[in-house]
């Protein structure tokens, strides 16, 4: 929504200075977004880059993770399943991590749907978006060299009453506990190893995270068609 500045423009200077905030605002509130332009027997068809990029079965998880981004992966990866039930789906993460019921709604979707999943870090993958990360098909786990991952507990606030605030932190503690038994399902380690790494905030480049079991491989380059999918 654009709204018009309330002043008077007294000079040249404080007008230029007026519609160069604006020009930035506007910039800010509406990021470009590419569009790709195809051409088909039937003319020009044009595609806004993430949907040109669905149509390759590659799904996007970038920024914090809230419910909002959280409905359209799911949504998205429901319906590359009704599309092909056999064919991977390419999961490109780079989030600093979020919401935690809006990160366990893509995490249970991706372990429902049929179709393979493979992960990819690009940039970051922390906190919630590890546990993205790692819940991938095993062997299809992957990472590009200069990422980072990043591991922690749970964190959260509670105002209220002392009976209402108790129920909080007794929520917050088994919500940690659902998580660490993630991770031990999909990093194959022993629970008291992955309590200790989740304490505090554990930052590991891709060789770290490959030894910790989060990954399976750190790429450099496209893996050739043939090693999309593990034998």
């Amino acid at each position: 929504m654009f709204i018009r500045p309330l002043c008077v423009l007294s000079s040249v200077a404080r007008k230029s200075s007026v519609l160069r905030h604006v020009h930035n605002s506007s910039r800010s509130m509406y990021p470009l977004i590419p569009m790709v332009i195809e051409q088909t027997g039937r003319g020009e068809r044009a595609y806004d880059i993430f949907s040109r990029l669905l149509k390759e079965r590659i799904v996007c998880v970038m920024g914090p993770i809230g419910d909002d981004l959280s409905s359209l992966v799911v949504a998205q990866l429901l319906y590359l399943q009704s599309e092909n039930i056999d064919k991977p789906v390419h999961m490109y993460i780079n989030s600093p991590g979020g919401s935690v019921t809006a990160g366990l709604g893509i995490y249970d979707t991706m372990q429902y749907i049929r179709p393979p999943i493979a992960t990819w870090c690009v940039g970051q993958a922390c906190s919630m978006a590890s546990l993205l990360l790692c819940s991938g098909t095993e062997g299809m786990r992957n990472a590009l060299p200069n990422s980072r991952i990043m591991v922690h507990q749970p964190s959260g606030q509670a105002v209220g009453q002392a009976t209402d605030i108790q129920i909080q932190a007794e929520e917050i503690l088994k919500m940690k506990r659902q998580i660490n038994n993630l991770y031990r399902i999909h990093t194959k380690q022993p629970l008291d190893v992955i309590e200790k790494a989740m304490e505090r905030d554990k930052f590991m480049d891709p060789k770290e995270a490959k030894d910790f079991g989060l990954i399976d491989s750190i790429l450099v380059h496209t893996p050739d068609k043939a090693d999309e999918v593990p034998t």
